[in-house]
C-alpha cells in the first residue's frame, strides 16, 4: 500500500536516483559507523545507509513508516518526535553520524536540539530548505549573517555541499533545498552556551538598529565593563568577537 505524505509531518520523499547516490557518496560510510537517520521516510537513504554495513538507528515520528521499518528489520526503530530524543543516550559511548532529509517546518529547533550534543557528534549530514542553509554559512556582513549563523558556527565546520531542486521530491516543496555537511570543532571555545545565545539574540533582535541601541543596552543591564564596538550592527560583527565577548562575560 502507498504511503501518502502527511502535510503535518512536513513530509517531502527525496526520489532522484541520482542524487541520492550523489548525496549517499557524501556521506563516505564505513561499516563500522554509527549512524542514526532522523526521517526515514520512505527509505530513499536509508536503503544505502543499510547497504554501507553501518550500524544504523532510525527516529521516525509517523507510526505506520515506524511499523513499516520495525517490520522489514536492518535498523533500530526509535518511534519518536526527534525533539524528545536523548541523543547522548542514544550514542551511549559512541560517536554518532547523523543524517536526515529534516521536516522543514522543524529544521531549526531540530538543529538547537542536537547542538548540545555536539560533542558525541562526528558528523551531520541534513537536507534542508536552501534558504536556511544559507543562513547557517553565510559571513558576517551578508544580509543571511545572523543568529543561526552564530550559534552553529562556533561550534560546527559547515559546507554547503549539494543543490537538491523541488522536483526531486515527490511531492515537490515549494523552495529549493541543499544538503549541508556540519563537523563539530575539535576544540570549541570555552564558553556559556546559554550566556552567547541571550547576546546573540539581544544582538539581533533589531537588525537595522546599531548595536548600542541592543546588545549595549543588555551589556549595561549586566554590568559590563569591557569594551566592545557597538557603533556596528550586528551583522558585521564576526562570530569569533560575539564568542570572545561571551567568555569575557562568562
Amino acid at each position: 500500500m502507498k504511503h501518502l505524505a502527511r502535510k503535518r509531518f512536513g513530509q517531502h520523499f527525496l526520489v532522484d536516483e541520482g542524487l541520492i547516490h550523489r548525496i549517499v557518496s557524501e556521506f563516505d560510510l564505513r561499516p563500522q559507523d554509527t549512524v542514526v537517520e532522523i526521517g526515514p521516510g520512505l527509505g530513499a537513504l536509508t536503503h544505502p545507509l543499510m547497504r554501507s554495513g553501518a550500524d544504523l538507528t532510525v527516529i521516525e515520528l509517523d507510526r505506520d513508516l515506524a511499523a513499516r521499518w520495525r517490520k522489514q528489520g536492518g535498523c533500530t526503530v526509535v518511534e519518536s518526535d526527534v525533539l524528545q530524543v536523548d541523543v547522548a543516550a542514544l550514542a551511549a559511548g559512541r560517536r554518532l553520524r547523523m543524517v536526515g532529509n529534516l521536516p522543514y517546518n522543524i529544521s531549526t529547533p531540530i538543529l538547537f536540539h542536537l547542538l548540545p550534543h555536539a560533542d558525541v557528534v562526528q558528523d551531520q549530514h541534513f537536507m534542508l530548505q536552501a534558504e536556511v542553509v544559507e543562513r547557517m554559512v553565510a559571513e558576517p556582513g551578508h544580509k543571511a549573517f545572523g543568529r543561526l549563523s552564530v550559534m552553529l558556527q562556533w561550534r560546527y565546520a559547515m559546507d554547503w555541499v549539494i543543490d537538491v531542486p523541488p522536483e526531486a521530491f515527490d511531492p515537490p516543496p515549494r523552495v529549493d533545498s541543499a544538503v549541508v555537511r556540519m563537523v563539530p570543532l575539535a576544540q570549541p571555545p570555552e564558553l556559556n552556551p546559554a550566556l552567547l545565545g541571550e547576546l546573540v539574540t539581544s544582538a539581533f533582535s533589531q537588525r537595522r538598529k546599531l548595536l548600542r541601541h541592543t546588545l549595549g543596552r543588555w551589556l549595561e543591564q549586566r554590568g559590563f565593563q569591557g569594551t566592545f564596538d557597538l557603533q556596528r550592527r550586528a551583522e558585521e560583527v564576526a562570530v569569533a568577537e560575539y564568542v570572545a565577548l561571551a567568555h569575557a562575560l562568562g
